[in-house]
């Protein structure tokens, strides 16, 4: 087999149903190849929103996503995409061309050191000089992406190598000297673990995504439900542990509940799964839950003890920790810590203020109303992503989709066409920034042509919204440039792509305009949400402050 058959026929061996990507000359001999259709290719307007796609595809099926590029500025077009994976954790394979391997290191035509632009942001990358190294590596890189903690993994595949000969053999198994994740938590931190959640009397279980990567949302519920402790989770657990049950707390955090934030505050034990206790969970370092002890579940070593000090760490796969935690504890009597927290809830709950105008929290709340908190629904980055995260229910893994660690614009409608891919039958929302959604606009022809039928839900505020606040509560309400000067008619724009475009600038226009949305089985439709401009994220842990120094009510 050629080079360009062998990348084909290793992916149909690893069970990729879709591939998202462009190409470009250096790859013509794989595209050649999938010519023939023999798998899914969708051909995406810029390469970003490709890795995206790949991520959103990746996040809400549990599959490996995997995307492709050309050589020079097609692969450098991927690394915020692959960026944005391997701050989240997800698992992808990017399969980049490369010039023919003569003329690598020579400033050749669309050249570029792909590799060395993305050793920093992939969990491992691969030059592949030699055809007879292709299938191995290919079989490797689907295994690194997706076992131990995932992660982007990146393939380099020079011209000539996807023209060059060989016989064909895919490894059944990979073995890598280097590369033993530990899935298995050591039984003694096991033991030690269940004594000290037994003496706890104010503990609250901390999930992160982690728990969603490993499929392990039934045994979180099984653990809180025996030891009556109640669970916050941060903006990537959402989902993890179900937003609806009486034990929730919902989201900790810069943007999380007050009684999230309280609890953490007050607690004399925190349970840590799949988190990493980044800066904007635990506010100011030095102050976080200074009563607790921490135990720490996490499959990467490298992750506890990074930010916060921790008393019993347990490194494994959180599925497998769960379940021998969930045969060793007992229901826990913890009354007095419940009522702390219901006079919590009571005293501060989400909320916004209801009156005629037409509020973000308000739309946000109808779409769950009207989906019956069902979709999976994306985000872009900003102040549409924290009403997404708090006024959404969400009850399930793997239909919350969001940039968290990298925080990258223009994520949300290239995820939500993957996730729509990878889920053709469930509703698909992406809740969207009019800044945010205008950085990969483009991807509407994509939509269009391939009938994918996500809808996207624009809170309109004018301006580039979370920045916006920043500067009116931080900088003397100087808005330097954050102003986007009106932008486009939305609604317009839609249906020059092909689209369906709606506006809305009434209340009472927000649950027909959805329903509408949601009746349209094979375009996608922009909703064009004329929000309040100055409407603000609250509550709000300053940059500094301690966590339970929130700030903020009613807009």
């Amino acid at each position: 087999m050629s080079g360009a058959e062998i990348v084909v026929e290793a992916l149909k061996r690893e069970k990729v149903e879709v591939i998202f990507g462009i190409l470009g000359g250096v790859v013509l001999p794989l595209f050649d190849v999938l010519y023939k259709k023999e798998l899914r290719f969708i051909l995406t307007r810029h390469e970003q929103a490709a890795a995206h796609m790949a991520d959103g595809y990746a996040r809400a099926t549990g599959k490996v996503g995997v995307c492709v590029a050309t050589s020079g500025p097609g692969a450098t077009n991927l690394v915020t995409g692959i960026a944005t994976a391997y701050m989240d954790s997800i698992p992808l394979v990017a399969i980049t061309g490369q010039v023919a391997t003569p003329l690598i290191g020579n400033d050749a035509f669309q050249e570029a050191d792909t590799t060395g632009i993305t050793r920093p942001i992939t969990k491992y990358n691969y030059l592949v000089k030699d055809v007879e190294d292709l299938a191995r590596t290919i079989r490797e890189a689907f295994y690194l992406a997706s076992s131990g903690r995932p992660g982007p993994v990146l393939i380099d595949l020079p011209v000539d190598v996807q023209k060059g000969e060989t016989k064909y053999h895919y490894p059944e198994e990979i073995k890598i000297r280097t590369y033993k994740p530990t899935l298995i938590g050591h039984p003694l931190q096991i033991e030690k673990a269940t004594a000290l959640i037994k003496k706890s009397k104010q503990p609250v279980i901390y999930a992160g995504g982690g728990v969603i990567l490993s499929n392990a949302s039934s045994q979180l519920r099984k653990l809180a439900e025996i030891t009556n402790i109640p669970v916050t989770m941060t903006l990537l657990g959402l989902g993890g542990f179900p937003g609806e049950h009486p034990l929730s707390l919902g989201m900790l955090g810069m943007h999380g509940t007050r009684y999230a934030n309280y609890a953490v505050m007050e607690s004399d034990l925190i349970i840590a799964i799949g988190a990493r206790f980044d800066d904007r969970v635990t506010g100011k370092i030095e102050t976080f839950a200074p009563n607790a002890k921490v135990i720490h579940i996490d499959i990467d070593p490298s992750a506890i003890s990074k930010n916060v000090r921790v008393d019993i760490p347990i490194v494994g796969d959180a599925k497998n920790i769960l379940e021998e935690l969930i045969k060793k504890v007992k229901p826990l009597s913890l009354e007095d810590w419940h009522q702390k927290i219901k006079e919590w809830k009571s005293k501060y709950p989400l909320t916004y203020q209801d009156d005629h105008k037409l509020r973000p929290q308000y739309v946000v709340e109808q779409i769950c109303r009207l989906t019956k908190g069902e979709a999976i629904i994306t985000t872009e980055v900003g102040q549409n992503q924290m009403w997404a995260a708090q006024f959404y229910r969400y009850n399930r893994a793997r239909t919350f989709l969001s940039s968290g660690g990298l925080g990258t614009m223009g994520y949300g409608f290239p995820a939500a066409i993957g996730a729509q891919v990878g889920c053709p039958d469930k509703v698909v929302f992406d809740i969207a920034g009019d800044g945010s959604f205008q950085m990969n606009i483009q991807e509407l022809t994509t939509a269009v042509i391939n009938h994918i039928p996500v809808k996207i839900a624009i809170l309109n505020n004018r301006c580039l919204g979370m920045v916006r606040q920043w500067q009116e509560l931080f900088y003397g309400k100087r808005y330097s440039y954050t102003d986007l000067g009106g932008g486009p008619d939305f609604v317009k724009v839609a249906n020059a792509f092909g689209a369906k475009g709606i506006g809305v600038s009434k209340k009472s226009e927000v649950k027909p305009a959805i329903e509408k949305a949601m009746d349209e089985k094979k375009l996608p439709v922009v909703i064009d949400f004329r929000i309040e401009p100055e409407e603000n994220v609250f509550p709000m842990v300053p940059a500094g402050a301690s966590l339970n120094q929130m700030i903020g009510g009613l807009a």
